[in-house]
């Protein structure tokens, strides 16, 4: 009698451990479905309701391997709402109206390679996958961390979304592919030449014609070293400066018709400007510029690579 309860009791224990077990395998089962590896950048965004019109703009685009690939990479992902603003900003009513390497081009200028965190970031230049023309050269984009993250004017509101191959930062506004102007109005060290170039009395639209095609190179003083020309002429302000004279000095900073890299510049090279006149290069001790009146300028940022030029910072304003 004994023994029977006994050998029931533990039929009862091992039908109780089995239910136990396969409901824990159940659970690991589902949790190893749901919860598995890490989802790639596409599949991330395809589980992100609010990054699907990127989902969409990657499909048309033809992306969808070169972003599911090993990588790692980083993408700056535009929300809904973002793509809404650009559509209505280039008239399209719907995705499907937007040529299709103009979309792929967009979006290859919000990937960056490498796995690029936030706290990574610093303000500075990075390089998006988007080359100008069929160059190797590839776009800049300026990241500024004085307050928040920003890429060229748009805010990171989501950041270090972890994928499989690579980063995801949600952003509030797509990144259009930057001319030579806009390079200069998304570096906040450039805007004492933003307003020489918009001042109203020179009778030239230099933000139209350095929006053209180009390609121009762009040797862009940076604030100080306007701030220093200025008190070298003993003026004021712009203002101070007389049109024609002002003209002269923006021109002379334009190489018109070429794509010169730091890597293309020789020393003793000649360089003709859009005003005319020449200037000398001079690489000992660094890049720097000779200008007409034997006053020296050095180049502190070289490449920022724009869709129809390219831009290098110089410290001190040159003169023709």
């Amino acid at each position: 009698m004994i023994l029977k309860a006994t050998l029931k009791n533990m039929k009862k224990l091992l039908f109780s451990l089995l239910v136990l077990f396969g409901a824990a395998f159940a659970f690991t089962s589902c949790k190893d479905t749901d919860h598995g590896a890490p989802k790639n950048i596409v599949e991330l965004a395809q589980n992100t309701a609010d990054l699907s019109t990127l989902v969409a703009a990657v499909q048309r685009a033809g992306l969808v391997d070169a972003l599911s690939a090993d990588g790692p990479l980083t993408v700056f992902a535009p929300t809904n709402q973002a793509f809404s603003t650009l559509l209505a900003s280039l008239g399209y009513s719907k995705l499907e109206d937007v040529p299709v390497d103009a979309l792929k081009n967009i979006l290859l200028n919000h990937v960056v390679n490498g796995k690029v965190e936030s706290g990574d970031l610093s303000t500075g230049y990075v390089k998006s996958l988007l080359t100008f023309g069929a160059t190797a050269s590839n776009i800049s984009l300026y990241v500024d961390i004085s307050n928040g993250v920003q890429v060229n004017g748009s805010k990171v509101t989501t950041a270090d979304v972890e994928a499989s191959n690579g980063v995801v930062h949600i952003i509030d506004k797509v990144i259009v592919p930057p001319t030579v102007v806009n390079q200069a109005l998304n570096n906040p060290n450039f805007s004492i030449l933003v307003t020489a170039l918009t001042r109203p009395d020179l009778g030239v639209d230099y933000v139209a014609t350095l929006s053209g095609a180009g390609p121009f190179t762009v040797f862009a003083p940076t604030n100080a070293a306007f701030a220093a020309l200025l008190t070298e002429l003993g003026a004021a302000s712009l203002d101070d400066i007389p049109a024609a004279t002002l003209n002269a000095v923006l021109q002379y900073h334009v190489v018109s018709g070429a794509n010169v890299l730091s890597t293309q510049l020789s020393d003793e090279q000649v360089v003709t400007t859009f005003q005319g006149g020449t200037f000398k290069i001079d690489l000992t001790g660094g890049v720097k510029i000779l200008d007409a009146q034997g006053r020296t300028s050095n180049i502190i940022a070289t490449d920022v690579q724009a869709t129809n030029g390219v831009v290098h910072a110089i410290d001190k304003v040159i003169l023709p």
